[in-house]
């Protein structure tokens, strides 16, 4: 493509000569001639001068570029949709609906979806038009699953779950799974029937390993839009908000309720019956110990403001030499008592 077309289709104006053809995409100090690339992060702003890209996309703060460039109003964003314009086609080798798939004599599945060997589809699910469903995956009673979705190999739904459209479930995903709930009695624990399911609304995305687990009664809730990393954890009763975002590793203790366009960072983890409002950030091992209900960043455990928590980690560094200073200073102390009784 021209540096022109590609201007065009992710709303940039070209600086320098338009006719020039980009062959990919790659990262600044990777790429090569014939080449796009882009620069977000003021930190590679050395790689300027050392890039071999034929292009560059900017946003309108970075200047004295040395090389022809598109000016968009998020680099990143622009970068992101030039990566689609050559991603290349995914290669799905399942066609139709396999005989080798057990599918219940109850179950509704579309024509269209496309349903590969060895998986279960058991009573009363139901599969709409164009979703994919890979090798290993199980779907136990009364799931019911939108269309253009993909369910990569091993990922288990549990009964009576839902998921919405254009959901997208990594490998060994786990829905529906029970919520930890056991009621200690008499020096030993019952378990807490689980009755609930799990809700996820359409645009979802969920990575690898990932539980989220029903609710005990109603539904724990996952919301439009939203994008859990590998390894999440996601307990019962959790009801999380339209396009937010949670990094690996993280947990959501049960019936706490976070908001929209929330950002949590990886390792974090978040006690139960707490809410969480709009806007949050959770830098990456946090720990929340209670509710978050105004926009902010937050980081530390337990989690502060982010600039407290700062001046706080600042002092800890600082915390051997205050020591040798105040030892120092009993030290001096001791001896002018001393000195003062003799």
């Amino acid at each position: 493509m021209t540096l022109k077309e590609i201007a065009q289709i992710i709303h940039g104006r070209v600086v320098g000569p338009e006719d020039i053809e980009i062959t990919g995409p790659a990262k600044i100090e990777e790429a090569g001639p014939g080449e796009i690339t882009f620069l977000a992060n003021p930190k590679y702003r050395h790689f300027l001068s050392q890039t071999e890209a034929s292009a560059i996309i900017v946003d309108q703060t970075v200047e004295n570029i040395p090389l022809p460039h598109i000016v968009v109003k998020d680099a990143y964003v622009g970068f992101v949709l030039t990566l689609k314009l050559f991603e290349p086609p995914k290669h799905v080798w399942i066609s139709g609906i396999s005989d080798k798939a057990f599918i219940d004599p109850s179950a509704t599945v579309s024509p269209s979806a496309r349903i590969a060997p060895m998986v279960y589809i058991g009573p009363n699910v139901s599969v709409d038009s164009d979703t994919i469903i890979y090798p290993g995956v199980v779907i136990l009673e009364k799931v019911q699953i939108g269309r253009d979705c993909v369910l990569y190999p091993n990922v288990t739904i549990r009964e009576e779950c839902r998921i919405g459209d254009r959901v997208i479930l990594h490998n060994g995903c786990v829905v529906g799974s029970d919520g930890f709930g056991f009621a200690p009695s008499e020096g030993r624990y019952i378990k807490i029937p689980q009755m609930g399911n799990v809700i996820i609304e359409d645009d979802v995305e969920i990575g690898a390993n990932s539980t989220i687990d029903r609710a005990t009664v109603g539904s724990s809730v996952i919301g439009r839009g939203t994008k859990l990393d590998n390894l999440v954890q996601v307990a019962h009763n959790v009801i999380i908000g339209q396009h937010t975002v949670i990094a690996s590793q993280s947990g959501v203790a049960g019936s706490t309720r976070v908001g929209n366009h929330v950002t949590i960072g990886g390792q974090v983890g978040i006690t139960g019956h707490v809410q969480i409002g709009d806007d949050v950030v959770f830098a990456a091992q946090a720990g929340v110990t209670k509710s978050h209900k105004s926009p902010g960043v937050f980081w530390g455990s337990p989690a502060r403001p982010l600039n407290e928590q700062k001046r706080i980690e600042v002092s800890l560094r600082k915390l051997p030499d205050l020591v040798k200073r105040v030892q120092q200073l009993e030290t001096e102390i001791f001896t002018l008592k001393n000195d003062k009784k003799k």
